[in-house]
């Protein structure tokens, strides 16, 4: 529902609904948890019925707005499943690549102890918060480079892109910055354990510093599904994983420890940046 209505333009709709469900998650929480004394089962109790109203407010407005309907010509059935599906099955793929690739990471961080595990999962989160600004234009860019790509406005694509790919790295480089001038008191803050906060205060140095490329890379897939080129956005989805985090991930580990790894993981998103972006170029390219 939330993708039907950014597709029709309407962004603010879905994100006020996010904003809200989620607040209402963490009101619900303690409720389920502790009053109501269901113990953990009340947090998976608490999401649900916070994700069912808001799927209850937002679906009247979308069918409101005829976005939403049965189609009773049946005998076009067919030709949109197949339309749907050669986008969404490559996605959906793509989708699973990192949490296969998450596995394969943690397994060589293992290594290293349980204090390593525990300092990687800590960086990981950290990494999704500085990734906020991404995961917002990854969903705001795309109703608006398709209907330039409906257009036939490839022109337009290139620069909303540009600019999407400038005001990645400018703020990831700010936020990187921010990170290694605070990196110490952030992993004292973050980790009660000596030596998980000893762990991660190189993580804090290293990672950062490559967001700006993985946010490019991850932006690429994005603009990729939306000029219906959902093979190219697979592709830069395996590649970014399996061919440039893992593999320098591993040999970063090979030959230099725990410090070593942080570093091939690194170089391998800031590896992954470039390669999306080139292979973005060459997809429209293709389109022209």
């Amino acid at each position: 529902m939330y993708s039907i209505a950014r597709a029709h333009g309407d962004t603010l709709l879905p994100g006020i609904l996010m904003v809200v469900t989620s607040l209402l998650n963490i009101a619900l929480d303690p409720l389920f948890i502790f009053t109501l004394d269901l113990g953990i089962q009340g947090a998976p109790i608490a999401t649900l019925v916070s994700f069912a109203l808001g799927l209850a407010v937002i679906t009247p407005k979308i069918m409101k707005r005829r976005w939403l309907g049965l189609n009773r010509r049946w005998h076009q059935l067919k030709t949109h499943i197949t339309q749907s599906l050669g986008i969404a099955l490559p996605a959906m793929a793509g989708q699973l690549m990192p949490s296969f690739a998450a596995i394969i990471a943690t397994g060589i961080v293992a290594q290293f102890g349980t204090e390593a595990v525990a300092a990687w999962g800590l960086g990981v989160r950290i990494e999704f918060f500085s990734l906020v600004l991404v995961l917002a234009l990854t969903m705001s860019m795309p109703p608006m480079v398709g209907r330039f790509y409906g257009a036939g406005n490839l022109a337009a694509i290139q620069q909303l892109v540009s600019t999407g790919v400038k005001v990645i790295i400018a703020v990831q480089l700010v936020l990187a910055l921010i990170m290694l001038l605070f990196a110490k008191q952030l992993s004292i803050f973050m980790a009660d354990a000596p030596l998980v906060a000893d762990l991660l205060y190189p993580y804090l140095l290293i990672m950062p510093v490559s967001y700006a490329a993985l946010g490019v890379c991850i932006l690429m897939v994005s603009m990729s599904n939306a000029i219906s080129q959902s093979m190219r956005a697979l592709v830069i989805s395996v590649l970014r994983l399996f061919a440039c985090f893992v593999p320098l991930l591993y040999i970063g580990a090979l030959a230099g420890g725990y410090n070593g790894l942080l570093i091939g993981a690194a170089l391998g998103n800031l590896l992954a940046g470039v390669m999306a972006w080139k292979l973005f170029q060459t997809g429209i390219k293709k389109a022209s």
